[in-house]
């Protein structure tokens, strides 16, 4: 476990974005309250708290048959490939698209070389639990059986934020227990994910403060995507990996700030993955909130650029124990 060392100016840097921060989210009706589609299309023309998404030409969509109906595939192609990211978005399972982090997932591609795939799986409250992890299951299998032919490569790491950390840790217990695929991929990123959704002690004990995230918010967004689970159903292994066994997972690189009330989720994964004998690191950002990758700040930097460390030690690591086989 590594408490990330942050120099004087960069936390006062980001202790100030934060009461920003507050201040916008305390002028609007918190996300709890408000109708989904309401705040889907307030994301998309730019017209909440959050600006406009920027989508780049470099990025485009392709199509892939899922459980229900085709699945998209937000996509970018590098120049040289050394391997391919499958990328599954946040937004408590309720919110965001796969369209809108072009920018961090360009950043992550060309910075390590890699195709990104980015998952359109279906939203809760329409689509409750499992659609959501069944088209992400889909989007991986189709990755472990096209991916040489499709990219040249068969090195693959998987990936994503909040709910995405949640779902890519699904996908992979998925993959082993039903596919005997989860060594297929090389390496894991999980960022500040949700991992229990009985909640853990920080969820229940954050409160109203809203930062991104508060008590009641996470326990809208559990509501949305398993209407009527208790908080007991709701720690059922095929819902909330925390509680699952890990063994024969890919090294994971776990990132979460100090002030997430999802904090435990990745201090107490963190330690499970470990446990089971899986290649683990976490790191922990000190005055850091919810979703603190996506602000104009030096840890924000930071963090990405631990990320693209790990994806880069992982892919090193999978070709040299491919070599080795």
């Amino acid at each position: 476990m590594t408490r990330v060392k942050v120099s004087d100016d960069l936390l006062e840097q980001s202790r100030k974005l934060n009461a920003l921060i507050e201040q916008a989210l305390a002028s609007v009706p918190p996300t709890h309250t408000v109708d989904p589609k309401i705040t889907r299309a307030q994301r998309i023309e730019g017209t909440g708290v959050m600006p406009k998404p920027i989508y780049l030409a470099e990025c485009s969509n392709r199509t892939i048959r899922g459980p229900a109906a085709d699945i998209t595939l937000r996509t970018f192609v590098p120049p040289k490939v050394d391997g391919v990211y499958l990328h599954i978005h946040g937004g408590g399972w309720v919110l965001g698209a796969a369209d809108q982090q072009d920018q961090l997932l360009h950043a992550l591609g060309t910075g390590a070389n890699l195709v990104v795939l980015s998952v359109e799986y279906r939203l809760a409250p329409e689509h409750p639990f499992p659609a959501g992890p069944d088209d992400c299951e889909a989007a991986a299998c189709w990755l472990v059986e096209n991916a040489k032919r499709e990219f040249g490569t068969e090195c693959l790491l998987i990936g994503g934020e909040s709910a995405g950390a949640h779902l890519s840790a699904l996908t992979l217990l998925r993959l082993r227990d039903k596919h005997d695929a989860a060594k297929k991929f090389c390496g894991a990123n999980l960022v500040f994910g949700a991992y229990d959704l009985g909640m853990t002690p920080s969820q229940r004990n954050w409160g109203e403060r809203n930062l991104v995230l508060s008590t009641p918010i996470i326990q809208w967004f559990c509501d949305q995507f398993t209407p009527g689970w208790s908080a007991e159903q709701r720690r059922d292994p095929i819902l909330s990996p925390l509680w699952a066994d890990l063994h024969g997972m890919p090294p994971a690189l776990f990132t979460v700030g100090e002030l997430d009330p999802l904090l435990d989720d990745s201090l107490f994964m963190a330690a499970r993955w470990q446990a089971a004998g899986n290649r683990t690191v976490l790191q922990i950002y000190p005055e850091s909130i919810h979703a603190f990758h996506a602000f104009p700040t030096g840890i924000a930097q930071m963090t990405i650029a631990a990320q693209l460390d790990f994806v880069k030690a992982a892919m090193q690591s999978g070709l040299e124990t491919r070599a080795a086989q």
